[in-house]
């Protein structure tokens, strides 16, 4: 499948697939997208939820690791909130170094300091956990995300595959009953997607569901807590 990385809105750039006429990421903005919806309501709400458990460490799951964004984002985040973040990023089909090499997110970030980071997080070998710094460690998974085992794990979950327009099957009640049983008590799964049947799947397998303002470009958003 031919592929292209392109400039989105914000400059921040992307990886578009015009078979599917699908991006990686929203074309009004790949950064401004990923701190809107996992950031300022994946992990910083759930750090401010539970702040005063006086956590020591918290563990993420994101479906679709991709180009990276959302892990480098994160760290960049880990390191402000003085907070162990352990990083499970599981991908199907891994972006290509060449593509790597053309994403521009440590300039656009202003985090230039860290671009040996964000190199590092793509190439430090999958299926093992590595420890990027005191407060960041990752570990990619290579599989499908309907091989998803986990029990009780994680605290957050980044939703982040490609669309139901073009993969429905990655939107169903099975995978959000395997995202449930890989949520600790009070979790939270966070996605950019507002459908009406992806928020009764995850209705359906027990998730309580809110629908938030979305990132530019999109209306709503959601995100089921456990």
């Amino acid at each position: 499948m031919k592929r292209e990385v392109v400039i989105t809105a914000d400059g921040s750039s992307t990886i578009h697939l015009p078979d599917w006429d699908e991006q990686y990421h929203s074309k009004h903005g790949a950064i401004q997208e990923a701190y809107h919806v996992f950031i300022k309501h994946g992990l910083q709400y759930f750090y401010t939820e539970n702040i005063k458990k006086e956590l020591e460490s918290i563990s993420i799951l994101e479906i679709g690791f991709g180009t990276g964004l959302n892990a480098f984002i994160t760290f960049l985040e880990a390191e402000k909130l003085n907070i162990k973040t352990n990083y499970v990023g599981v991908e199907a089909y891994p972006v290509s170094s060449e593509e790597i090499t053309l994403l521009n997110y440590a300039k656009q970030l202003k985090a230039e300091e860290n671009e040996t980071v964000f190199k590092a997080l793509h190439d430090v070998t999958w299926n093992e956990k590595h420890d990027i710094t005191p407060h960041f460690s990752i570990e990619k998974q290579k599989k499908f995300f309907a091989e998803i085992k986990d029990e009780d794990v994680f605290n957050i979950i980044y939703f982040d595959a490609f669309g139901a327009r073009v993969q429905p099957e990655l939107w169903t009640e099975p995978i959000f009953e395997s995202m449930y049983k890989a949520l600790k008590k009070n979790g939270v799964l966070v996605t950019y997607a507002a459908k009406g049947s992806v928020r009764r799947a995850m209705q359906a397998v027990g998730f309580t569901v809110q629908r938030l303002e979305g990132p530019p470009g999109k209306r709503e958003m959601l995100r089921g807590i456990k």
